[in-house]
């Protein structure tokens, strides 16, 4: 059936209109799409780009090389040295559990590490290497190599671990590194993010931890492209970490291992320093430890034994063990009366073997007393009634005073863990920290170096060195740092009249020169390296009436931890002197028997800057020295290391 024209023109006006219609429609969907196009191609460019590129690099942490550290003559003390490590990617590996006991049945590995190593890979992003063995030999490398199809996320490294080429000689001073803890991280408050690095080691004692800012250096960085899931494609660019700083500490390390060799069999310290500008020579600490074993893992057996030993091993005792310092004290309370002017340098006391005060006898170590006493020969016979009738005058206060003047009751801002400040004690101190008052006795007893006064060896070879100076001796460890000499401090006169430190001096030559001196067997016959010095020995238990009575119980005969302590302090050459030196042996009984040989021994090694020639000692005693000498286990002298380049 034909369509009438005016049909035809109605359904024509039908399309035109549907067409328009659609046509807008289409027409403004492309609009919205080029919109939305322009929005995100141009507009949101910046933001998608760097999305992406997140998506697609991750940037790992490199660790740096750790700062070196050496002794006064550039001998290395501390550094780094190459080792294989096998690690372990999660990501890589996908059942790390059993890519693990495979890995197990190809080489040994400790249960212990096994474990760590798969809870460090639980806390960590997975695609961050896991260390799983440590130190590996080549042919450990080379099985897993060899196994790596069947060992997915297994990579063998090769890294960077600290070394301890001396061992135990510098462990109570270097210390040691060791991982990270959460016991580190809760110290800092904000953490290095080097610290994000399984195992990453850091100091743990010694100058290794006071000093970890300026040894750790600072990260480098690998740009890692990855794909979706994190898996490493390839590297896109690298920057190496700036090494931590090197460190030269004032110490000589065959001096300290003389001092080391010396004191060994014995639980003792010994502290030696150069009295001009404070530089610490040595500071040994009998027992010591090897320092390696805490880098590569100690075992608990070993470290229960370090704990279980009655010479302790652990700690420093040159710079954190305190004890009563004995007569060694005896100059302190001297200066003190003579710069009050409380006594002359002619006036006399007399011992006759113990003073009565209150009601309690004080006795000298001496049963039978010295006699007429002036000050000289108080301190040349170590007369303890001389101070026992001066201190009532001089009262502690004064002593107190020229104890901290002489270096006593300070803790010294040196680079270790721990540096003792040890006791000078006054009216004030006992009834803060004792709730009593302060009676005569206390006093009596102080004025000796016993009761309430505590010093470490390192305060003994401070005050020594100041006695033998006049001038005020600070101590300093670190000599540079990357090159940049260190400050050294104090050299001011200490204000004390030359002639009451002459007399002192005098009464210290004395008790290693004269024929009646506590430390003659101790003499050395060297043309002008005589020494001055004073023995000292301190008392770890009452001894009762009823004992004194029937007679003193030798130290031989008591158990060794009730012995008393030795020790002995002095300096040399008299005339000027250029060391300066602190001994105390724990329980070792006297100190001119036990603390002067080894006092002798360490003055005249670090004088020769060697072993002490036998013409330094009495024609009678060589032969006892060469069979001492020749019994000591002694490292031979080490060549200067010849560093490493900054440039």
């Amino acid at each position: 059936m034909r369509r009438s024209p005016a049909d035809t023109e109605k359904a024509a006006r039908t399309v035109t209109r549907r067409g328009l219609l659609l046509g807008t429609a289409q027409l403004a969907f492309a609009g919205l799409l080029v919109g939305r196009m322009r929005f995100l191609q141009i507009d949101q460019a910046d933001e998608f780009r760097m999305l992406a590129d997140q998506n697609r690099i991750n940037i790992r942490l490199i660790p740096p090389a750790r700062g070196l550290i050496y002794d006064r003559k550039g001998v290395l003390l501390a550094g780094n040295e190459q080792n294989y490590r096998i690690v372990m990617v999660r990501e890589d590996a996908g059942d790390p559990q059993e890519v693990m006991a495979r890995l197990g049945r190809i080489i040994w590995l400790d249960p212990d590490d096994q474990a760590k190593a798969l809870e460090e890979m639980r806390k960590v992003s997975p695609f961050v290497p896991v260390t799983v063995a440590d130190r590996v030999s080549w042919d450990d490398v080379a099985e897993v190599a060899v196994n790596a199809p069947a060992l997915p996320g297994v990579y063998p490294e090769m890294g960077l671990s600290r070394s301890y080429p001396l061992g135990g000689d510098f462990a109570h001073i270097v210390g040691y590194v060791g991982p990270v803890s959460d016991y580190d991280l809760s110290k800092i408050t904000d953490p290095d993010p080097l610290f994000q690095i399984p195992r990453f080691e850091i100091g743990k004692f010694g100058v290794e931890a006071k000093l970890e800012d300026r040894l750790r250096g600072n990260a480098g960085t690998s740009r890692i492209e990855v794909n979706a899931v994190g898996r490493v494609m390839r590297e896109l660019d690298r920057e190496e970490g700036i090494p931590g700083a090197d460190v030269q500490l004032t110490v000589n390390h065959a001096l300290q291992n003389f001092s080391e060799a010396r004191l060994r069999g014995e639980s003792a310290a010994a502290v030696i320093l150069n009295p001009k500008n404070g530089d610490i020579l040595a500071m040994a600490s009998a027992p010591t430890f090897d320092p390696n074993k805490f880098v590569r893992g100690i075992s608990s057996t070993d470290y229960q034994g370090l704990l279980d030993d009655p010479y302790r091993p652990l700690p420093d005792k040159s710079s954190q063990g305190i004890y009563p310092p004995g007569s060694t004290f005896k100059m302190v309370t001297a200066l003190a009366a003579l710069e009050d002017g409380l006594i002359s340098l002619d006036d006399t006391y007399t011992c006759g073997g113990y003073v009565e005060v209150s009601d309690r006898r004080f006795h000298c170590w001496r049963r039978g007393g010295h006699g007429r006493v002036d000050l000289i020969r108080s301190l040349r016979e170590s007369c303890d009634v001389f101070y026992y009738e001066l201190c009532q005058e001089v009262g502690i206060e004064r002593i107190a005073a020229m104890a901290r003047r002489l270096g006593l009751g300070v803790a010294y801002d040196l680079p270790l863990l721990s540096v003792a400040e040890g006791r000078v004690p006054t009216r004030e101190w006992k009834r803060r920290s004792r709730g009593a008052d302060w009676v005569i006795g206390d006093t009596l007893n102080a004025t000796i170096g016993q009761g309430f006064v505590l010093s470490s060896p390192l305060q003994l070879a401070v005050m020594t060195a100041r006695i033998g100076m006049g001038t005020r001796v600070v101590p300093r460890l670190v000599r540079a740092i990357d090159g940049v000499e260190q400050p050294a401090l104090g050299g001011e006169s200490l204000g004390i009249d030359p002639r009451h430190l002459a007399a002192i001096r005098q009464g210290m030559y004395e008790v290693t020169n004269h024929e009646r001196g506590t430390a003659i067997s101790s003499r050395v016959v060297a043309e002008g390296l005589r020494i001055a010095g004073k023995t000292g020995t301190s008392q770890v238990r009452s001894i009762t009436a009823e004992e004194r009575e029937a007679g003193v119980t030798s130290n031989e005969d008591l158990p060794w931890d009730r012995r008393d302590h030795a020790l002995f302090v002095g300096y040399a050459p008299h005339e000027n002197p250029d060391v300066a030196v602190a001994v105390v042996v724990e329980h070792g009984g006297g100190g001119s028997t036990v603390a002067a040989p080894i006092a002798r021994d360490l003055l005249l090694a670090a004088i020769y800057d060697d072993v002490p020639p036998l013409e330094a000692y009495p024609p009678s005693q060589r032969g006892t020295i060469r069979a001492r000498f020749d019994a000591l286990e002694l490292r031979p002298p080490q060549a200067p290391s010849e560093g490493r380049s900054r440039a």
